[in-house]
């Protein structure tokens, strides 16, 4: 995350925290893009009167929000549930969905 207000263009684009300022990009990059997977924009209340007496004509508007934190994965056994279903085709499916995760898987029969 960039938090000095360099001249110099990074390589890479990251969110900018201040907001007295033009956002600093890459070149091809936009003001609230950023090469982080990781990072989430959030939108901020700029300093519009700080930005025009340093004579700057743009100003960031886009902060980094904070870091989602990772789920805690359960060490135990997984919660799976089972139950059956149809098909759109009228046949009977065995469908078992992880309840932490989420993801399902669909057997015949």
């Amino acid at each position: 995350m960039a938090t000095s207000k360099s001249t110099t263009p990074p390589e890479e684009t990251r969110l900018d925290t201040h907001v007295d300022a033009p956002s600093t990009t890459a070149p091809g990059d936009g003001p609230a893009d950023t090469t982080d997977p990781d990072e989430r924009a959030v939108s901020a209340t700029p300093d519009k009167g700080a930005a025009a007496l340093a004579g700057h004509g743009t100003v960031n508007a886009v902060v980094p929000a904070p870091k989602k934190v990772a789920a805690k994965r359960s060490a135990g056994k997984a919660r799976i549930e089972t139950y059956t279903a149809l098909r759109p085709d009228g046949v009977e499916v065995t469908v078992e969905r992880n309840i932490e995760t989420g993801e399902s898987s669909v057997k015949d029969g």
